[in-house]
């Protein structure tokens, strides 16, 4: 008598940054790392962008590069919103509390930098001018500026984020006083030279790994994710395999498990994406 055994494969996530990871200077995935992306969701896999984006915009680049992958996930706003594609809902949403927004735009305001917010469909604003200006050349999301932001606020937003274009020393003053002020309930950090981005302690791009993971049943050694910026230390570590992009920052390759050989225009990815489906 014959005794068949079934051997049961386990599904893996791969968390991708957007910008200076998954998507090239032209915004787009380049052909062989987008190759390897259907072939390792095709195999059951999970294919998840993690960014500091809003959940709006992360669906917009979704939509824009035509993806539509089976069982995809959305983490926006730096792990504190995760979306279901399939579904169409979150599955995950938490925010910075109501009564530390209008706090959080007087000191921006005291200190000269621009920071605005997002409710469920806009951006929303004290300010226009360069720095919006600045953020919108790749940003969509429309604008709402006002005076009252607490009017365009139903629920805690998702995240806040600071802008200088100009003077790195002013925006390190800030954010060390705004760290004083909200006494570590949130998290403060550089998605690149000019954003800080803030956001809920409890939440965070590693966060968000650990808590699909655990939604989707996944063991955390089955889970990928690679990055280029400070805000992507996070996931990276928080991952079974974390992946440094070659063009990314000192900071972040210190944290990570492997460093892709090639940058995010010559298809880094790609050949880590391959062996994640093995």
């Amino acid at each position: 008598m014959f005794c068949f055994l079934e051997f049961k494969v386990s599904k893996k996530i791969f968390f991708f940054d957007l910008d200076g990871t998954l998507l090239n200077k032209q915004k787009e995935i380049t052909p062989d790392t987008m190759e390897a992306l259907h072939k390792f969701t095709d195999a059951g896999n999970h294919f998840c962008i993690n960014t500091g984006r809003a959940i709006d915009s992360a669906k917009a680049v979704y939509r824009g590069l035509g993806l539509d992958f089976k069982g995809s996930f959305l983490c926006g706003s730096n792990g504190t919103e995760i979306y279901s594609v399939d579904e169409g809902r979150y599955v995950y949403k938490t925010g910075i509390p109501l009564e530390m927004v209008v706090p959080i735009f007087n000191l921006a305001d005291e200190y000269g930098i621009h920071c605005h917010t997002y409710n469920e469909t806009h951006i929303v604003s004290r300010h226009d001018g360069e720095c919006m200006d600045f953020y919108r050349r790749v940003i969509k999301t429309p604008l709402i500026v006002t005076d009252d932001v607490m009017a365009q606020l139903q629920n805690p937003p998702s995240k806040m984020i600071a802008i200088e274009l100009h003077d790195h020393d002013k925006q390190e003053r800030f954010r060390k006083a705004l760290y004083e002020m909200t006494e570590g309930k949130l998290t403060l950090l550089y998605s690149n030279p000019y954003y800080m981005e803030i956001f809920p302690s409890i939440a965070g791009k590693g966060s968000a790994v650990k808590r699909l993971a655990d939604i989707l049943g996944v063991a955390i050694e089955d889970t990928y994710a690679a990055g280029d910026e400070q805000n992507d230390i996070s996931m990276i570590e928080a991952a079974g395999h974390g992946i440094a992009m070659i063009n990314g920052t000192d900071l972040v390759k210190k944290s990570a498990d492997f460093i892709t050989t090639e940058d995010n225009d010559h298809d880094g990815l790609a050949p880590f994406i391959l062996e994640a489906i093995d």
